[in-house]
């Protein structure tokens, strides 16, 4: 590490107490950018690193509710307007109890490298609230969305800030905030993405970051000159990510075996096959059920709850050849990657964000293996999320194989971006140096073309 990462980095941790997540993002992407920053003495002195970490807007709110029995709470609302350089602030809501300031500002820091590397223009923002949806009726769940929307608000629009879904953010959510948003507004704008169909929404957007994590694993593997066929494949988490992640790997012909909840994960050695997806669909998306059901109902499956304060997670200790972590950030810790790299785990796709720790993803480095970080391999949510804005700008829709298309285009562009890229700065075959320092350059040109703002 360069005196002027590590210089950097204590600053950041200086000035960003007690939020860990954010110190680790900013790390991860500090000690890549050190290749850039000594062939380009340019960017050290005109701070852009230094400008990209610090957000360009903190918005931070009270939101009060009221809950069926008429009690009344008070949750904490966030958006953090990361970078805009290079287009309007784009990112997700979260809606999470875990939500907080560092966890928020981590989100939107990667997703300023993230949405640069998908090659449409969008800056990077996130934002969320500590409510937790879990367990509240279809009611209630509106009244907290209706209040939360109405500071937002003022701070978004098509062409300033355009929220879209993430943990806690599915469809219904989406709704209660878009039709706030348009009765406050008086205006029926694309202000957020995973919109429902009738009223504004893009085909494939559900699917998209899922789909677009195995696209980029297919690309991984064919620089080994391999397929997904046949392969035994990890996933964790059960919701949105994990779901069309596992649809789109029995369309490569590959074999999930694992899903998992904040309880416990199931694993099902005849894999999970279409029939057993759609019943996970109906039970997290419909019932709102927790996992452990799927093994009541398969019995090939066993259930093995997770000890919150076990040194490593057992879904990543089973024998496979891929791993897609789809839950939350840190899912993947130094330990599990090793149980992963014992078992002969060999591509490592991230459909969450930063779900594995700096440990982990430096074993992954050494070991050589096909590591796609997230900021590239789960990019085609927010990608696809960008062709709604377009689709919603031209008031037009395409069909679905034309976004699923353009989605495949775009995770194929990504992944060559990152190859050339780390060949280019002398490190070949590490993603993470790839996807950084691409995602980086075209930020930081911009933000020298349009001077000190």
């Amino acid at each position: 590490m360069t005196d002027y990462v590590a210089s950097l980095l204590a600053e950041v941790k200086a000035k960003n107490p007690v939020e860990p997540e954010f110190h680790q993002a900013v790390q991860e992407v500090a000690e890549s950018l050190a290749l850039v920053l000594d062939r380009h003495p340019e960017y050290r002195h005109a701070k852009i690193l230094e400008r990209i970490i610090e957000p360009e807007r903190v918005l931070m709110f009270r939101v009060p509710w009221q809950d069926d029995r008429g009690e009344v709470h008070v949750n904490r609302g966030f958006r953090i307007e990361m970078n805009s350089a290079i287009g309007p602030y784009k990112g997700g809501l979260r809606l999470h109890p875990s939500v907080n300031l560092g966890i928020l500002k981590f989100l939107a820091f990667e997703q300023v490298f993230k949405n640069s590397l998908t090659t449409l223009p969008m800056g990077g923002g996130k934002g969320g609230s500590d409510f937790d949806p879990k367990g509240k009726s279809d009611n209630e769940v509106m009244r907290f969305c209706q209040s939360f929307m109405s500071e937002l608000f003022r701070h978004i629009g098509p062409n300033t800030d355009v929220p879209a879904g993430d943990i806690g953010v599915g469809g219904r959510e989406i709704g209660f905030l878009f039709g706030q948003y348009k009765r406050l507004r008086n205006e029926f704008t694309g202000v957020l993405t995973g919109k429902g169909l009738n009223w504004g929404g893009s085909l494939i957007r559900p699917e998209a970051t899922g789909y677009g994590c195995v696209y980029f694993a297919q690309e991984m593997l064919a620089t080994r000159g391999q397929t997904l066929e046949g392969k035994v494949c990890l996933v964790s988490g059960s919701g949105n990510v994990a779901q069309y992640t596992v649809e789109k790997l029995l369309h490569f012909g590959a074999k999930p075996v694992t899903l998992s909840d904040s309880n416990g994960y199931v694993y099902d050695e005849h894999g999970v096959d279409a029939e057993r997806l759609a019943f996970v669909m109906e039970l997290k998306n419909v019932r709102r059920g927790r996992i452990q059901e799927y093994a009541d109902k398969f019995k090939t499956a066993t259930y093995t709850p997770i000890d919150p304060k076990g040194d490593h997670n057992p879904l990543w200790d089973h024998k496979a050849d891929c791993a897609f972590p789809s839950a939350t950030q840190n899912e993947i810790n130094g330990k599990d990657a090793a149980n992963l790299l014992r078992n002969g785990v060999y591509v490592v796709g991230e459909g969450a964000n930063m779900p594995t720790t700096i440990d982990g993803v430096n074993q992954f480095l050494d070991a050589k293996i096909l590591y796609g970080p997230g900021k590239a391999a789960n990019a085609g949510g927010v990608a696809t999320s960008g062709l709604e804005m377009a689709q919603n700008s031209m008031r037009y829709g395409w069909t679905r194989e034309e976004v699923d298309n353009r989605l495949h285009l775009i995770m194929k562009s990504i992944h060559k971006a990152c190859v050339e890229t780390a060949e280019r700065f002398g490190t070949p075959g590490n993603y993470v140096n790839g996807a950084n320092i691409a995602g980086f350059l075209k930020v930081a040109d911009a933000m020298l073309d349009q001077g000190l703002v």
